[in-house]
């Protein structure tokens, strides 16, 4: 464990410092210190807390949670309503489960709770407020000082320089972790959700079942998520629309027959996908999650990515705590980028060129999904794990030229 410091100079170093404790925090969190490292993991909110998402778990993400993670599931989703603005409604249905419900608190306290059992020690209410890798609050080159306030016994705020040989940015699309690092963004989207409590006939009917509207606006869609006797209803579309995804929600609720009920929580929130060129890293820094801009820039999906990406993150940042220079320590952070992009950079580049399709012709879209078997196969074997949208377009010349053709 790296806990010696520079001469003169007594303060604990953390081998690893965690900043944001969602799905990526929590997931880096966890695969540094079941390693042995020490482990701090920083949340600026108390836990559990509410985040804006539809809440679904698809293969992917069960794939990459802790061994032995119990999922909160709330539903298990078997077939999938497609309709167009409203119209032309199908249904698809599967043998298999596609993919799992969860609400946020509860899914995101489990994950924290496991990094915590692997050995990381979780600090609440700590804002941070900067990071810096040179100057006189760094004690040498292995080191990165972290700017953390927190609230004191009388509520007055606190300042408190922590030090770390690596930090991971998991701090959500509104990163200061990401500003430091320099993180560059090509997609921004306005996502609006309610939950509403329905009654227990409503939710019956929609047991098992989830809803996604393609929308009217370009790019965009709505979806009806259950989670028991809550109906997570949501659109999403770009920024810059906001009066008009507003008034898309609205009709959605209307149109779906909820209007009639209270919602018990509405919320906004600003999706941000990455650019191609957009850096990973800084030094001893490295983002992750939203806070690198990770996710998939068609359906805007991002529990997959903030898992995948916090695990590698924490894996990677051992070795850049490890590294004794600045060049060993690039070259680990290098080695960290070209896994990303490897994986979730090969998908996001097909997820671009599903959105741009999408948005220019969301009918072709659904008559594919909802009158073509080898078109729902593939969404449904997707959404399972079975498949990845990149081995699907390598896999399959056909749709590898549609897409193409499309752009």
């Amino acid at each position: 464990m790296s806990s010696e410091n520079s001469a003169g100079d007594d303060r604990q170093v953390w081998d690893v410092v965690v900043v944001g404790a969602g799905p990526a925090g929590a997931s880096a969190a966890y695969a540094a210190a079941v390693a042995g490292r020490r482990v701090l993991l920083l949340e600026k909110a108390e836990l559990p807390r509410y985040k804006t998402c539809g809440g679904g778990i698809i293969g992917p993400s069960r794939d990459n949670l802790p061994p032995g993670f119990d999922l909160p599931l709330q539903d298990r989703v078997r077939a999938v309503t497609f309709s167009l603005d409203g119209r032309f409604a199908r249904t698809r249905r599967s043998r298999q489960m596609l993919f799992g419900l969860v609400n946020r608190p509860e899914f995101d306290q489990r994950l924290v709770e496991a990094a915590q059992k692997a050995g990381a020690e979780l600090r609440t209410g700590a804002t941070v407020l900067r990071v810096e890798q040179h100057g006189p609050a760094v004690p040498d080159r292995r080191t990165v000082a972290v700017f953390v306030q927190t609230s004191g016994p009388g509520g007055e705020r606190e300042e408190e320089t922590l030090l770390a040989r690596a930090v991971v940015g998991a701090d959500g699309s509104a990163s200061r972790i990401g500003a430091h690092v320099g993180v560059k963004l090509d997609q921004v989207d306005l996502g609006l959700e309610a939950e509403i409590p329905v009654p227990e006939t409503v939710a019956e009917d929609w047991q098992g079942r989830v809803l996604i509207d393609w929308g009217p606006m370009p790019g965009s869609y709505g979806w009806v998520f259950p989670k028991g006797d809550t109906l997570t209803v949501g659109v999403i579309s770009a920024r810059g629309e906001g009066a008009a995804t507003k008034r898309y929600l609205t009709d959605f609720i209307a149109r779906l027959g909820l209007a009639g009920f209270e919602p018990s929580l509405s919320s906004g929130h600003l999706t941000r996908c990455r650019a191609d060129d957009s850096p990973l890293s800084r030094g001893r820094v490295v983002v992750c999650g939203d806070a690198a801009g990770l996710l998939e820039p068609w359906t805007r999906e991002g529990i997959s990515y903030a898992l995948r990406s916090g695990r590698l993150a924490g894996e990677w940042a051992l070795r850049i705590a490890e590294a004794h220079d600045a060049v060993d320590a690039r070259r680990q952070a290098l080695n960290y980028a070209f896994a990303i992009k490897a994986g979730l950079g090969v998908e996001m580049a097909v997820g671009r060129r599903l959105h741009r399709l999408f948005a220019r012709r969301p009918g072709v879209l659904h008559a594919a999904l909802t009158g073509v078997r080898p078109a729902w196969n593939a969404f449904a074997k997707v959404t399972r794990g079975g498949t990845t949208l990149g081995e699907l377009i390598r896999n399959h010349p056909v749709a590898a030229r549609m897409l193409a053709g499309r752009e």
